[in-house]
């Protein structure tokens, strides 16, 4: 059994850890992420407020099950001052990357972690990014060869895909941009003995 469990279905969360050598087994936290924002919007909370609450809720379920060190994270796109939910198509995602070319939007990546059902460490990291003012036929080519791969990032790219076409500067941690702060997760579970010093 791993003393560690990730609280994410994400592949891009899941490789993170893994290409970082940490052992790791992953759980679904079940949780309606939907609801969870709409209720936080209406109380006037900001997109950086929205992924750290979302990450905490994750770690906490299922710690409260489970007695290892769980690790919830959240990521949440914010331009011109709102908030971002994922492209349900590629209609909504090519509409999204026209919107956000040559400007720049904000990145909010939270990680907590959890240990018998309460939050034990937390971090959030905001990262920009500035995409390029790319020509429409490189938008259509660029989501032909995505396809639906781009609607698994609510910024429709991958950094660590063709998606690093898409930007003239970043600013910021790439782990975070990938949606996991690795460096001070990796230092939490080294002091926790989860992983050796």
């Amino acid at each position: 059994m791993a003393e560690l469990i990730l609280a994410s279905k994400s592949a891009a969360r899941r490789a993170v850890l893994e290409g970082a050598g940490v052992p790791f087994e992953s759980a679904v936290a079940g949780v309606d992420e939907d609801a969870v924002k709409a209720s936080l919007l209406a109380e006037g909370a900001t997109p950086r407020d929205i992924a750290d609450a979302l990450a905490e809720l994750k770690a906490i379920r299922i710690s409260r099950a489970r007695p290892q060190f769980v690790v919830g994270a959240d990521q949440t796109l914010e331009f011109e001052g709102r908030l971002y939910d994922k492209a349900e198509n590629l209609e909504e995602a090519r509409a999204r990357l026209q919107a956000l070319r040559g400007k720049p939007h904000r990145l909010h990546s939270a990680v907590v972690v959890a240990k018998d059902g309460a939050p034990i460490w937390r971090e959030v990291v905001t990262a920009t990014l500035t995409m390029r003012d790319f020509s429409d036929a490189f938008l259509d080519d660029y989501l032909r060869i995505e396809g639906e791969e781009a609607l698994g990032s609510v910024g429709c790219y991958r950094l660590e895909g063709p998606g690093a076409q898409l930007f003239s500067r970043i600013e910021g941690d790439y782990f975070a941009i990938l949606g996991l702060p690795l460096l001070g997760l990796l230092d939490l579970l080294r002091r926790h003995g989860v992983l050796p010093a």
